[in-house]
């Protein structure tokens, strides 16, 4: 019984230890962490502990999918201390064309609108 409980302690260690230290990477310009083989890295790759990748904003890549084994959620992340910084989110367009279709185009601006139907 003992030997069991030592051993299952130490994988529970084990595991917590990867968790902590699970590297990432990221380019110069970049605002994703990838894994090691993305094929966005061959310019540039910069290692990095998952952890604060995550506090200085980075986001996963959508092609490689790097697993994320944090204990942190995305809604905890800190936001940047820069009073002006705006969350710049795109969104299809909402205004609706002359056949009467949704405009397909996709923006950023506040208001829904793409650059052709008003949007700032």
């Amino acid at each position: 019984m003992k030997k069991q409980l030592l051993f299952l302690s130490v994988i529970f260690l084990f595991l917590i230890s990867n968790v902590c230290s699970q590297t990432v990477y990221v380019t110069k310009t970049g605002k994703k962490y990838h894994n090691e083989d993305c094929r966005y890295l061959r310019q540039s790759s910069i290692a990095i502990n998952l952890n604060d990748a995550i506090k200085r904003g980075y986001t996963p890549c959508l092609v490689c999918k790097p697993t994320v084994t944090t204990s942190e959620s995305y809604s905890t992340i800190p936001q940047p201390s820069n009073k002006n910084y705006k969350q710049a989110i795109s969104v299809r367009c909402s205004a609706i064309t002359k056949a009467g279709r949704q405009c397909k185009r996709m923006t950023k601006s506040q208001n829904g609108l793409c650059w052709q139907h008003g949007g700032n």
